[in-house]
């Protein structure tokens, strides 16, 4: 899942005002920050095999300390009480971000083939294999996408053009690279992906960057 994710972290907004939406978007997709990196050194492997499913030709071989279940509640919960330490938010904050740090594995469990871990040493693989029917997943998270897109519109509104241009400029963006994914051919290596992945990165500073430009609706 990808734009699934984004969804996620739009509707939070509605849950912790306070939250920039950089932040929900970090939250959100940091099993996907961390993971290329540890690709990249050696501690977590895919491969690519065109076919491996409809929709995505990456084979997930070993990625426990980024997507298993435990390492998400645990890195979940550190992202949560750092924020609120930094931060000095309430509970209410610390919880949504952790609750999005763990949503990432529960929708890529609905897409994902039986390689999503439950413990560290991924002795139980989960998946319902949605991207194996893209009938059923492609509708389903652009469903999750709109109703989060709706959620963030509804409890914030622009105060400049940058705050309006910039999230819809955003929004199409990811659908774009939604998009992209799903059409465009397989990527040549691993390591092309683990360092395209780091893009990531870009995204979450247009987070914050549009949410700067946003406050809490008043209908709120």
């Amino acid at each position: 899942m990808f734009i699934g994710h984004f969804a996620v972290a739009l509707g939070a907004k509605k849950y912790a005002p306070q939250v920039s939406l950089g932040i929900l978007f970090l939250a959100c997709q940091l099993a996907d920050i961390i993971w290329p990196n540890l690709v990249l050194l050696g501690i977590e492997a895919f491969e690519v095999e065109p076919g491996i499913t409809v929709m995505t030709p990456l084979n997930f071989s070993h990625y426990p300390y980024s997507h298993s279940l435990v390492a998400l509640i645990l890195w979940g919960a550190l992202f949560g009480v750092l924020y609120a330490l930094l931060r000095s938010s309430g509970i209410k904050a610390a919880i949504v971000i952790a609750a999005l740090v763990l949503s990432h594995w529960v929708l890529d469990v609905l897409t994902h083939r039986p390689d999503m871990p439950i413990t560290l040493n991924e002795s139980t693989v989960i998946g319902l294999g949605l991207w194996n029917y893209p009938f059923v997943a492609v509708p389903l998270e652009l469903l999750l996408f709109g109703t989060g897109v709706w959620l963030y519109v509804r409890h914030t509104k622009p105060l400049n053009r940058q705050g309006s241009i910039g999230f819809w400029a955003l929004i199409i963006f990811l659908l774009i690279t939604y998009a992209a994914n799903i059409v465009g051919p397989p990527p040549p290596s691993p390591t092309a992906v683990a360092w395209s992945a780091q893009a990531l990165w870009l995204l979450i500073a247009w987070g914050f960057w549009v949410d700067h430009h946003r406050v809490r609706s008043s209908d709120d």
